[in-house]
């Protein structure tokens, strides 16, 4: 955003014929590219993104043009490739064009596209009308979705609406075959076999007449785009065939399968998929036929071609929805890895394309890195796609100062408004702290801003907004709130702090800004590295994008990069990587095989089919059999595990013990030890899918040309331009200007037609042959920091402490072996000061917020100096800060040396699958006492001076079978091995807090986490006083109080005491009722989890969660209580139930919102072989202002259910029913009136367990048992909804609500994240 220059009059077309053929590229081999010539002709690859077009031409003699031009300018043209296209033929070949005509296409060789036209209407829902038809059952799967909420401190749960408009159930039904089960009463009609191998029955044919019916129904009402879902299609697709023939024959113009789109199990990504591409190809459809028309002939005689998400490219006619919603964006990734990435060296590379809303980030190694299931605008697509990394800071991300916090994004700008520099009443942006630096030139721009589009930057807009931000800082620097901050750091930590810093200056809120950025780019960088056990330093920073050379040395430098590459068409790289990219044909089948020899043959023999598919699908394209290669690729897993890996046996040839195409078994382990840092050697390996690659090679030959150069740089002017040391003199070159002998030592500004590069202090940028930049990153002396605040620096130690306890967290995923912590992500890492204070907690997960800090803070008490280097303990008892006992926590302090005590805490706590006790999972329904939930530590010492007590800790996992009833640990190798990985992320967050402290200092770096846990105090005391503020006006009293009760009638009350002046509460639950006789009570560590999880909410935007969060509170939880129970007393259920009513009487209290379901809705079931254990959704509350939503986990809980493909495969059960239960959420007006003056609490929905026997007989289980089932006998399970929300007196005058004005952000205003960084931490948050 506002990055692009215009040199040299603002052409927009770069001749570069003047260059001469090399093959030399900083000494290093490069790829070389050879496209099949089309000889007299000219060839384009145009990027047709969301604001501008960028075209990439060859003409007949071998020249290269660029153009770049707005997508959208209907004043003056219909299509923008078009017209890019026409303008350049025009302009080489003197003939005229006329724009109302179609194009001459006779001199068109071929054309290749890559476009946002699905991503677009993805994200603005204007797709085709589409209708969705699916297994009877399951019409409200695709709502229910995975259950987990998208953000988890929204209150309002807000989804982007689903892809179809109606739902058509269908009467049919198959099951998997399982040995040994039989189902009384259920016979079937026929017995098939899928295409995995497995056997299915048939229990309901297909009903065709009812169908029909159906369809024509939906026709006439105008839909005539079809979604077809049935369970299990994806091995057993003659249904879906039939229903698919059917629609055609009645006049469906879009049927999509699921079992074709993506033939893969798990029924909901496959079900979004299908329904992707029936919404979206049609518009696909309508755009290439408007485009086609645009030329003489519809293009028939020109090859067409048009990029995918995978990376590869596609005819015209079969370019679909699903697979086009990356299809901007890969051709750059396409571009980098082509031309930055050395055969000779195999240095990796990052690319980072910085655009005006957004960055995405990925990284090449010598193959494209794919995912196979992403989220884009809340639709996660089942289908390769390359691993793009989308974070929400771009040129034009906003820039705010909240609570003493420089923040950036994720809002921005946009093209309109527009940063604060265009003229047109915009906020401040990134885009303006760089003009604000000198960094950036308006006299390099075009006149093009403005109301009449006719005026330049303008940068005294943008000093005016940042004079007036500047202001509001150092008003802050100067008040008591700074003073608080800064008081926190001096006395609440070793007396280091020393008070806030002077005023800042104009330059110094800007360059606080940009600082703050860098840093928030540099978090995913790392996440996508470290992720798969690469060194982030050992990786080239290869930029594109207009903002991206504004920030590219800060960034290597940041993350200890030492080289910066930027290719000489940066600003077209995406349109450039389409001229090289390979023409692609993905086949894909799944599989159910294990990799074992006997199965080798069939392995073998489907490899070959699918590979001669390829081929022939390439050769009907044209391509001979020395262009075309294939790659074969395995999905593979350990058997009982969820983390597949998509495996190439490339490097690994075939032996006797292998198949014939490759040893996957060497690759897969080689890649899950680098990615996993283990391996689990007997354990069978099982094929999910079997997918070959097929490539025809016509990419353009990278022409690689050098500029004579004569006599060295001379800049075109110096400018003053803002960096750390203050204002510094600063070369300007023209990129045109430069050759390859130059080498321009920073600071200094080189300016390309579309982008400002900026070579920092201490870098040194080289001209190569090619004609690209490439700039040494040096190392410069870090400035001394003090100690008093710094409120930039706050900014960025607040991103450092959370980058340490996310990489803990990376560590322990990747070493662990259960399925709880590495697949699903059931842990939390956090970083504690010297107190026990939690400083950065990591990945939030509702029920650990806060409770980790009691642990620390407990083992300082109780062991106090008897802690050691090389001590690591070990904790999960509830006197000790424990949630439930499978919640294991280890803690390790972090010494320095000539200091006494511990410095800082690390810690991690996992989710264990079994640690003993009366039932398997230790989480028993009927349990009454702590030991008989498993194995009890309290200040266990699990590592004592380095050494690891196995003995000792496996003794301790084995004691509960002492007790009546129970069992030591029923899987004591993976709790070994998963304590290990605990310990060995702990020992990652001590290496990294010492580098923090060795970059800093000790003084410092203490210092700055309490400014850190200050900055979370002060946000709650701003809430709390604005909430008192407005509750004195209405009604007087500075007191709340609410209560709800359990099943049991046991109360749960609490009565909260604001003080206005200084914004503290007191939360008093005296008056809760006694401790039970059964698990459902909390330990005190659960109630302060809760309360800090309701602070976050009610505070309305991202704080850092710490300590500092509950210092202005105070508790009082009278000892036993159901929430501060004896030490023996069973607690397994107040994790889970009990948190969820401790939330809803917290914002019952504030009346922010109605009830939740107000549980977890456990479900568990198991036998001798296997188990199961599910929390399933009900409803989240309504508020004012907003719907409640159904359907969908609240508050303590965030856990993804289990696809029903995937559980009646692992399992022996049949799901026959899974939808909404009308009418079942609490009763309440939606309240759009958002100014209410008391809302109602309308009754949640009562939740009911039916079961139903097969000799008829149905019995209500009431709300928690344990039963022994029948083959036949049925669960139904009811779950609770939501309360509604009302307003008692609606005759009130507006704005009398006193309830607090949270932050909502729309899904519409939401910033679309995408990639397996962000997927990764949705399923840390979906816990």
């Amino acid at each position: 955003m506002g990055e692009r220059s215009a040199a040299a009059q603002s052409r927009t077309e770069r001749d570069v014929g003047q260059w001469q053929p090399t093959l030399q590229y900083s000494e290093q081999s490069m790829p070389y590219y050879l496209m099949a010539e089309t000889k007299g002709k000219f060839d384009f690859a145009i990027d047709r993104g969301g604001t501008f077009t960028d075209v990439f031409a060859r003409c007949p003699d071998g020249r290269e043009k660029v153009l770049k031009l707005l997508s959208h300018d209907p004043q003056n043209y219909k299509d923008a490739p078009t017209e890019g296209i026409r303008r350049i033929l025009e302009e080489e070949t003197g003939r005229v064009f006329p724009r109302d005509q179609p194009v001459d296409s006779s001199m068109i060789g071929w054309i290749r596209m890559g476009t946002t036209v699905a991503t677009n209407a993805l994200l603005e829902r204007q797709g085709e009308r589409t209708a969705l038809l699916v297994t009877r059952g399951f019409r409200d799967l695709l709502h229910i979705g995975t259950q987990a909420r998208p953000r988890l401190f929204d209150l309002e749960v807000a989804f982007p609406e689903l892809l179809y408009e109606e739902v058509i159930e269908v009467d049919e039904r198959v099951v998997l075959q399982q040995e040994g089960c039989q189902v009384p009463g259920r016979e079937a009609k026929s017995i098939v076999t899928g295409s995995t191998g497995d056997v299915l029955e048939v229990w309901r044919e297909l009903d065709l007449q009812r169908v029909e019916r159906d369809l024509k129904g939906v026709l006439s009402r105008g839909i005539t785009s079809l979604a077809v879902l049935l369970l299990h299609s994806y091995t057993w697709s003659a249904h879906e065939q039939a229903v698919g023939s059917l629609a055609r024959r009645l006049g469906f113009t879009q049927v999509s399968l699921s079992s074709e789109v993506m033939p893969m199990v798990r029924a909901v990504p496959r079900g979004y998929t299908v329904c992707a591409d029936a919404y979206l190809t049609p518009k696909i459809r309508q755009y290439l036929r408007g485009f086609a028309s645009g030329f003489r002939g519809g293009l028939k005689d020109v090859n067409v071609l048009f990029m995918q998400s995978d990376g590869g490219l596609t005819p015209m006619d079969q370019f679909c929805g699903s697979r086009a919603i990356l299809s901007g964006p890969a051709g750059g990734v396409v571009g980098y890895a082509l031309t930055s990435y050395s055969q000779a060296e195999k240095k990796p590379v990052i690319g980072f394309d910085m655009g005006g809303t957004s960055t995405d980030v990925s990284r090449y190694a010598g193959q494209f890195e794919h995912v196979f299931e992403a989220t884009t605008a809340g639709v996660t697509l089942q289908a390769p796609q390359l691993d793009i990394n989308t974070v929400a800071a771009g040129g034009g991300s906003r820039l705010f100062f909240r609570s003493g916090l420089f923040v950036v994004g994720p809002e921005s700008a946009g093209a309109h408004p527009g940063p604060a520099c265009y003229r047109k009443g915009g906020p401040l942006t990134v885009t303006d702290a760089n003009l604000a630096l000198g960094r950036l030139l308006p006299s390099f721009f075009p006149r093009i801003f403005g109301p009449g589009e006719d005026e330049p930057l303008s940068s005294e807009d943008t000093m005016k907004r940042f004079r007036q931000l500047t202001r509001e800082i150092n008003h802050f620097l100067s008040t008591g709130q700074s003073h608080a901050i800064s008081h926190r750091g001096a006395h609440g930590n070793s007396g280091h702090g020393q008070g806030s810093k002077a005023e800042m200056s104009v330059e110094e809120v800007a360059m606080g800004f940009i600082r703050v950025a860098n840093e928030a780019m540099c978090r995913p960088i790392r996440a996508l590295t470290q992720a798969k056990g690469h060194d982030t330093s050992q990786h080239v920073l290869a930029c594109f994008g207009g903002a991206a050379g504004q920030h590219a040395c800060a960034i290597a430098h940041s993350l200890g990069m030492k080289t910066v590459f930027i290719h000489k068409y940066s600003g077209v790289l995406s349109a450039y990587g389409l001229a090289l990219a390979d023409v692609v044909e993905e086949v894909q089948e799944p599989c159910s095989l294990q990799y074992e020899a006997r199965s080798f043959p069939e392995l073998d023999r489907r490899v070959e089919q699918l590979t001669l598919s390829c081929q022939e699908a390439l050769r009907n394209r044209g391509f001979g059999s020395s262009q075309i290669t294939t790659e074969v690729f395995l999905h593979l897993r350990y058997e009982g595990t969820d983390c597949a890996l998509m495996v190439t046996a490339s490097g690994h040839p075939g032996n006797a013990h292998s198949c014939q195409s490759g040893d996957f078994r060497t690759a897969f382990t080689k890649r899950y030890l680098k990615e996993f840092g283990f391996t689990i050697p007997d354990r069978t390996i099982v094929v999910d899918d079997i997918r070959v690659r097929g490539s025809g090679k016509s990419g353009l030959k990278s022409m690689i040309r050098a500029r004579i150069g004569r006599g060295p740089p001379r800049p075109i002017k110096v400018t003053q331009c803002y960096f750390d040391d203050g204002y510094l003199d600063t070369s300007v070159y023209l990129w045109d200007e430069l050759s390859c002998e130059h080498s321009i030592r920073g600071p200094a500004i080189i300016i390309d037609k579309n982008s400002t590069i900026l070579v920092e202090p201490c870098c040194v940028a080289q001209m190569t042959a090619g004609g690209d930049l490439c700039i040494a990153v040096g190392s410069d002396q870090l400035s001394m920091l003090g100690t008093e605040l710094d409120t930039v620096q706050l900014s960025i130690f607040s991103h450092r402490f959370m980058s340490i306890a996310e990489q803990m967290g990376r560590v322990l995923q990747r070493t662990s072996i259960s399925t709880n912590i590495k697949e699903r992500l059931d842990f939390s890492c956090a970083v504690f000061g010297p107190d026990g204070g939690l400083v950065s907690n990591a990945p939030h997960i509702p029920v650990h917020l806060g409770a980790m800090q009691e642990t620390v803070q407990y083992q300082i008490r109780a062991i106090g100096n008897d802690l050691k280097e090389g001590d690591v303990i070990l904790s999960n008892h509830p006197s000790a800060g424990g949630s439930h006992l499978p919640d294991l926590t280890v803690i390790t302090p972090v010494f320095r040396k000539g200091v006494s005590g511990p410095i800082f805490f690390v810690a991690s706590r996992g989710h264990h699958a079994d640690i003993g006790g009366i039932t398997p999972g230790s989480m028993p329904p009927h349990s009454t006492s702590l030991q008989q939930e498993g194995a009890v530590f309290t200040s266990f010492k699990l590592v004592t001076g380095g050494v690891f007590q196995e003995e000792a800790v496996t003794n301790a996992l084995m004691a509960p079978a002492q007790y009546p009833g129970c069992s030591g640990t029923r899987n004591l190798h993976d709790n070994l091995s998963d304590l290990r990985a605990q310990v060995a992320a702990n020992q990652k967050g001590c290496q990294l807090v010492s580098e923090l402290i060795d970059c800093y200092g000790l003084d410092v770096v203490q210092a700055y986490m309490g400014y850190i846990q200050s900055n979370a105090e002060l946000a709650v005391r701003d809430m709390l006083k604005d909430f008192a503020r407005r509750r004195r006006q209405e009604r007087g009293s500075l007191e709340v109080e609410a209560e709800d009760q359990m099943d049991d009638g046991t109360v749960i009350k609490l009565r909260v005491q604001i003080n206005e002046e200084e914004g503290t509460a007191v939360f008093d639950f005296s008056g809760t009722g006694t401790e039970v006789w059964g698990n459902c009570n909390a330990p005190r560590a659960i109630t302060f989890s809760a309360l800090i999880y309701c602070l976050r909410c009610m505070v309305g935007q991202d704080i850092p969660l710490n300590q500092g969060c509950l210092t202005p509170i105070k508790v009082i939880i009278p000892s036993g209580s159901i929430l501060q129970p004896s030490q023996s007393a069973a607690v397994v259920g107040g994790n889970v139930l009990t948190s969820q009513r401790v939330v809803d009487v917290i914002f019952r209290a504030f009346e922010v919102c109605a009830a939740s379901q107000g549980c977890m809705n456990n479900i568990s079931f198991g036998s001798e072989r296997s188990g199961y254990y599910e929390t399933v959704a009900g409803g989240a509350g309504a508020g004012p202002g907003w719907h409640g939503r159904s359907g969908v986990h609240s508050h303590m809980t965030n856990t993804r259910i289990t696809d029903p493909e995937i559980l009646e495969k692992r399992y022996p059960v049949i799901l026959e029913h899974f939808s909404l239960r009308p009418g079942s959420g609490g009763e309440g007006k939606e309240a759009f009136h958002t100014t209410l003056r008391s809302p109602w609490w309308g009754a949640r929905s009562r939740r009911m367990n039916l079961l139903h026997r097969t000799d008829g007989r149905i019995l209500n289980l009431g709300a928690k048992t344990t039963v022994n089932l029948e083959s036949g006998d049925m669960f139904c399970l009811y779950t609770p909804g939501g309360g509604g929300y009302e307003s008692v007196d609606k005759d009130q005058e507006e704005g009398n609500g006193s309830s607090p004005p949270i932050k909502r952000r729309r899904p519409c205003e939401a910033f679309p994240e995408r990639g397996s960084v962000f997927e990764y931490r949705r399923v840390q948050e979906s816990v």
